[in-house]
């Protein structure tokens, strides 16, 4: 018998009616449950609780969102004042990546998530990548189905002898993509994993980590299960969270495994 591993998910901050609510996606909680994780909803944390929170913590998953990390966060203005901000989210999350990443607590992120470890380690972003010469639209058509918002939109080709073939085993392969923002200029210290068909970053790690780093733009997340690549990233997070829980907590004591 041993512990479940524990990954973090931050919450985004959402007003529903009158009243302000702390909210994660439930596809990124099933996403570390399949990982053999136990999922831990985490909500706004003030400075002095970070610590505290990666006490606990065998792993960091880094969700997607509706909203984009705010670009004040690397050094420009507001492009687009109708897209939706969450800087409570920013606050907390973007301290928590560089001690998460110091202590050798492992991450993976998605999306949004990807967008904040490189701001956090001091890159910067697109804010609407669509409007960069030569980069495509990323974004999903929001009027479609869900099923065809989620289905591939692109292949990504993956970058030899790093974290994301190791986890997948594959020189390319097709993905979703539902997003406005990207990688502009890739913080000091990190990989590119997979580029899209236009140049555009699609996945980095951080072969100086401690602990295992992996972050990817697009939703492997979606209807994971059925999905042989998100398969396989769940599984590389998975492998890498229990190492972490062993190193760090050791077994159970013998009361507990006797109980």
């Amino acid at each position: 018998m041993s512990r479940s591993p524990v990954v973090l998910v931050p919450a985004c901050n959402r007003w529903l009616g009158d009243h302000p609510f702390h909210v994660a996606g439930r596809k990124y909680v099933d996403f570390a449950r399949l990982a053999g994780a136990l999922p831990l909803v985490v909500p706004r944390l003030e400075p002095h609780e970070i610590d505290e929170a990666l006490d606990l913590a065998d792993g960091v998953l880094l969700t997607g969102s509706p909203s984009n990390v705010h670009p004040s966060a690397f050094g420009e203005e507001v492009h687009d004042p109708s897209l939706p901000l969450d800087p409570e989210r920013d606050a907390w999350t973007l301290p928590l990546i560089k001690r998460a990443l110091a202590r050798g607590v492992p991450i993976f992120g998605i999306c949004r998530g990807t967008q904040e470890v490189n701001v956090a380690l001091g890159g910067s972003l697109h804010q609407a990548v669509q409007e960069m010469p030569g980069l495509a639209d990323h974004r999903e058509a929001e009027s479609a189905p869900l099923d065809e918002q989620y289905g591939p939109a692109h292949e990504v080709d993956v970058v030899r002898g790093g974290a994301l073939e190791a986890a997948v085993g594959l020189p390319r392969f097709e993905v979703n993509s539902l997003h406005g923002q990207g990688v502009k200029t890739l913080a000091a210290g990190l990989r590119v994993e997979a580029v899209a068909p236009d140049g555009l970053v699609e996945a980095f790690s951080m072969p100086g980590a401690p602990g295992f780093m992996l972050c990817v733009q697009w939703h492997p997340e979606w209807q994971a299960a059925d999905n042989p690549v998100s398969v396989r990233l769940l599984q590389a997070f998975g492998a890498a969270v229990r190492q972490y829980r062993d190193r760090v907590r050791g077994p159970l004591p013998a009361a507990a495994t006797t109980a």
